[in-house]
């Protein structure tokens, strides 16, 4: 049974990557809220990785840790503060990188791991409105190019880059059926992405189905980035 830790299986992808590991793994939670999903084989620890101080669980074992926590800032570049800039930074980057630092170690003494950070379809296809968390997403693709070279071949590290998915943190933007039709039509193939999409790509991501898949940035997005 391997041991998988999910940064954010309190709701959206990480919650339905959680129900979908746990089946047949064991599955550890750290997030700000605590999870409603129970299982045997599933546990949460409550803190936010934003905090360079947090104390986080010690960890031996750690076959692949993924990390989901985003935002979604929408606004006019001219519009966007210092403060917008820091905040989605702060989650989306340095919250991701604090969390790889310290279970590095855990990983790599294990002899092989897989790492499956998210970005967002904005980064490789330009949206207006998307600067701040664009830039920040981007910052994460950096990363994950940068550490599947680093920390090869011990460690897999790999990115999703999801279009607009029907979960809590989206319901801002899909919240009337114009707004679900709008979203709906962009996409190439014609529906929204649920939480199960990002999921099932992470999962494969993990196991041993991607043993030869390192550096990637996987772009589910409903063919958005490229049609």
């Amino acid at each position: 049974m391997a041991r998988y830790l999910i940064i954010g299986a309190s709701s959206g992808i990480g919650l339905s990557l959680a129900e979908l590991l746990s089946e047949t793994h064991e599955v550890i939670n750290i997030s700000r809220t605590e999870s409603s999903f129970s299982h045997p084989n599933f546990s949460q620890f409550a803190l936010d990785v934003q905090d360079e101080n947090a104390e986080f669980p010690a960890l031996e074992g750690i076959d692949g840790l993924v990390f989901c926590p985003g935002s979604i800032n929408l606004k006019p570049f001219h519009r966007l503060s210092m403060d917008d800039f820091t905040r989605d930074w702060n989650l989306n980057f340095l919250a991701a990188a604090n969390v790889l630092q310290y279970y590095y170690p855990s990983m790599k003494k294990l002899g092989k791991a897989s790492v499956v950070l998210f970005s967002t379809v904005a980064v490789q296809r330009g949206m207006p409105f998307h600067t701040s968390i664009a830039g920040a997403k981007g910052a994460i693709e950096g990363l994950t190019r940068s550490l599947a070279a680093e920390w090869a071949p011990v460690i897999r590290v790999n990115a999703i880059a999801p279009s607009l998915s029907d979960t809590p943190m989206a319901q801002v933007l899909l919240n009337t059926e114009a707004k679900k039709q709008s979203a709906i039509d962009r996409h190439p193939l014609k529906r929204i992405g649920s939480p199960k999409d990002g999921a099932e790509a992470a999962a494969w991501l993990l196991s041993d189905a991607s043993s030869w898949v390192t550096g990637q940035v996987l772009h589910v997005d409903g063919g958005l980035s490229v049609i």
